[in-house]
C-alpha cells in the first residue's frame, strides 16, 4: 500500500465520490432554475467501475473514508448496492453520504443495512417559504422526514450543512441551530464558495464565518471545542456548555488547505486533487482501456503529486473552476 501523498506532505485518506451531476433541487447558489446540461450517461462510470476505483483507493492507496456525493446521490439507482460493496472492502472504510434528503425517508433503512455509517444533509433554513425561495421546490417537509428517518436508522451522528445567503436567510442562523439542537443533529455552517454554475459568487456578498458566529452569539454561549481539529474542515464550538455543538467551515476566510486530506472522483471518472482545481486526471479512459489496478493506482498517485499548496481564492489571479459543485461532488 502506498499513501496518496502530495508534494507538501499531505496524505489523502478521505475520498469524495460523485455518483451523478443531476439534482432534484435547483438551489439558487448552485444552478439556474432550468438546470444544467447533464453529463451523457455513457460518460459516467458504471456501478462496477465506481466500486473498482474505490477498491483501488482503499486497498492500494490507504483511503479510510468514502463519502458519496452528487449532484444528488439519491437519484443514482445503484446507490444502495454501491454502498454495500464499498462497505465490504478490506480494510473497511467509513462510509457516508451527502444528500438533500429528499429520498432519504424511503432509503435510510436500506442504506444502513448496506453498511452506510452516517449522513450529511444540506439544509439552509427551517422556514418552508425560505426553503422554497432557495431551492425553487416546496419540499422542506420531505427533508425533515428524511432527517428523522436517518436518525431512526442509526445513521448518526446526523449532520446538517447550511449556507447563509445575504438578504435571504442570513437572519436565521440562531433558529436553525435551535431546531437542530432540539432534534440531536450536528449543524455546520459553510461559507458560500465560488462553485455556482452561474459564476455569480461575490466575496463582498458572502456571509463570513465571523458574521455567522456573531449572529449565533446573540442567542447562545459558544466555547471552542477542546478536541484537536486535525484535518476536519469545521471549527467546532460547544453550545451553552454542551453537549450540543455547532461547526463553522470557513473555506474562504479561514482556509484549512494545509491540513487537507481529501481527494475527489467525479461521476465521469476524473480525479480532482482539490475542490477548486482547474485541472483533472482521467482514470476512466485508462480503466476502460484495460489498465490494471496497479496502473490505476500509479495514475492516482501522479494526480496527487500536482496538488497545489492552497485553493488561492484570495489570490487576485484566482479563477473559478469550470465545473460547478453539482458536477464536482462536495
Amino acid at each position: 500500500m502506498q499513501p496518496l501523498t502530495d508534494a507538501f506532505g499531505r496524505v489523502a485518506t478521505d475520498l469524495r465520490v460523485s455518483l451523478t451531476d443531476r439534482c432534484n433541487l435547483r438551489c439558487t447558489y448552485c444552478m439556474p432554475a432550468e438546470g444544467l446540461d447533464w453529463m451523457p450517461l455513457d460518460s459516467q462510470l458504471s456501478d462496477d467501475e465506481v466500486v473498482r476505483l474505490i477498491g483501488v483507493a482503499v486497498e492500494r492507496l490507504g483511503v479510510r473514508e468514502v463519502r458519496f456525493t452528487g449532484g444528488e446521490p439519491m437519484v443514482r439507482r445503484g446507490l444502495v448496492d454501491i454502498v454495500r460493496r464499498t462497505a465490504a472492502l478490506e480494510p473497511r472504510p467509513e462510509t457516508s453520504v451527502t444528500t438533500n434528503a429528499l429520498g432519504l425517508a424511503r432509503t435510510a433503512t436500506a442504506l444502513a443495512e448496506a453498511g452506510l455509517d452516517r449522513v450529511n444533509v444540506s439544509l439552509d433554513t427551517v422556514r418552508p417559504e425560505t426553503f422554497h425561495a432557495i431551492t425553487r421546490r416546496d419540499r422542506f417537509h420531505d427533508v425533515a422526514a428524511g432527517l428523522e428517518a436517518a436518525q431512526a436508522a442509526g445513521l448518526g451522528p446526523v449532520k446538517v450543512n447550511a449556507v447563509l445567503l445575504r438578504g435571504v436567510n442570513d437572519d436565521q442562523a440562531p433558529e436553525l441551530l435551535a431546531w437542530c439542537l432540539e432534534r440531536g443533529y450536528e449543524l455546520r455552517f459553510i461559507e458560500q464558495m465560488p462553485l455556482d454554475a452561474q459564476h455569480g459568487w461575490s466575496r463582498e456578498e458572502m456571509v463570513t464565518a465571523d458574521e455567522i458566529l456573531a449572529a449565533l452569539e446573540e442567542r447562545f454561549v459558544l466555547v471552542p471545542a477542546e478536541e484537536p481539529r486535525g484535518s476536519a474542515p469545521a471549527e467546532r464550538f460547544l453550545v451553552d456548555g454542551g453537549p450540543g455543538t455547532v461547526g463553522v467551515i470557513a473555506s474562504v476566510t479561514r482556509p484549512f488547505c494545509g491540513a487537507c486530506d481529501r481527494v475527489r472522483l467525479t461521476a465521469d471518472g476524473q480525479i480532482r486533487n482539490c475542490l477548486f482545481a482547474r485541472e483533472e486526471s482521467d482514470l476512466r479512459s485508462a480503466l476502460r482501456a484495460g489498465a490494471s489496478d496497479a496502473e490505476l493506482a500509479e495514475r492516482w498517485l501522479a494526480a496527487m503529486a500536482t496538488k497545489l499548496p492552497g485553493h488561492g481564492i484570495d489570490d487576485p489571479t484566482f479563477l473559478q473552476p469550470d465545473r460547478p459543485m453539482s458536477a464536482i461532488g462536495g
